[in-house]
């Protein structure tokens, strides 16, 4: 009888060529979509790079002779996803993003601004008529009441225009956006002209924004005037020198450009 010799099936030893082309393939594919999502249109980083660079400018951040462009799109290593700045540029986009913190995040140079206002009002400051601070909308001077207005009255004090011509003709220069505030201290007013506080805050702030508009050739445009009564005090009322320190006209200067106007007026009516 013959006997059968059982085959033994071959072993395999190359079946994990399977699982690594899979994982190769899946890397693949990863990749791809890491390089997909890491491409970035050119032109439309060429269009930023001029609206940021003319908005500068604009606001006097950078010199009106400051060689190319701020940002340089077709210097981007491709497949980078980002701009690449000069040198220059970086410093330039570095104070203005300084300035843009201390000054309300419109970017104009308020210290130089304040250095110029306080050496056109040196005696008024000192005198306390006039103060000036930095808030995050940008320089206030307040035109305290003392120097400016008799108590209960919104016409403006012959040597308050004096003040006022010496303040317009630096902030008309430099064409900013200024809000005009009127504000009182708590104490109740009621006159033939005035029944409350609000009305006096009122016509005081549109005073002075006559007197920009009519006698220092500001743009109407670019003035305007708000009443805040005894809302918004600085110091505490319950103090004379307080409630003198809350009676005041406060210019809030905010750096908008013309340009920056008009974009904001077809933004808001569409």
């Amino acid at each position: 009888m013959s006997r059968r010799h059982r085959k033994h099936a071959h072993a395999n030893h190359e079946r994990w060529l399977v699982s690594y082309a899979d994982f190769i393939t899946l890397l693949f594919a990863f990749f791809v979509v890491l390089y997909a999502s890491s491409q970035v249109d050119n032109k439309k980083i060429a269009q930023v790079s001029a609206a940021i660079e003319g908005a500068f400018q604009d606001l006097g951040v950078f010199s009106g002779n400051a060689p190319g462009p701020v940002l340089r799109a077709e210097a981007a290593p491709p497949g980078s996803g980002a701009a690449s700045l000069d040198a220059p540029a970086m410093e330039r986009l570095t104070n203005a993003k300084r300035l843009e913190g201390i000054g309300g995040g419109y970017g104009p140079d308020i210290n130089r601004l304040k250095h110029d206002l306080e050496q056109a009002l040196g005696e008024q400051i000192k005198k306390h008529e006039i103060d000036m601070r930095v808030t995050p909308e940008g320089l206030v001077v307040s035109l305290r009441e003392v120097g400016f207005f008799n108590s209960g009255d919104a016409t403006l004090l012959s040597d308050g225009e004096g003040t006022l011509t010496r303040i317009a003709t630096i902030l008309n220069a430099k064409g900013f956006q200024i809000r005009v505030e009127g504000h009182t201290d708590n104490v109740p007013i009621h006159t033939g002209r005035f029944r409350s506080n609000w009305e006096l805050s009122v016509a005081r702030a549109t005073e002075v924004v006559s007197l920009l508009i009519e006698q220092h050739g500001f743009d109407p445009k670019q003035v305007s005037a708000a009443g805040f009564s005894e809302y918004h005090p600085i110091a505490s009322n319950k103090t004379e020198e307080g409630r003198k320190t809350n009676r005041r006209v406060d210019l809030v200067i905010v750096a908008r450009t013309q340009r920056e106007s008009e974009a904001a007026g077809r933004s808001f009516g569409q």
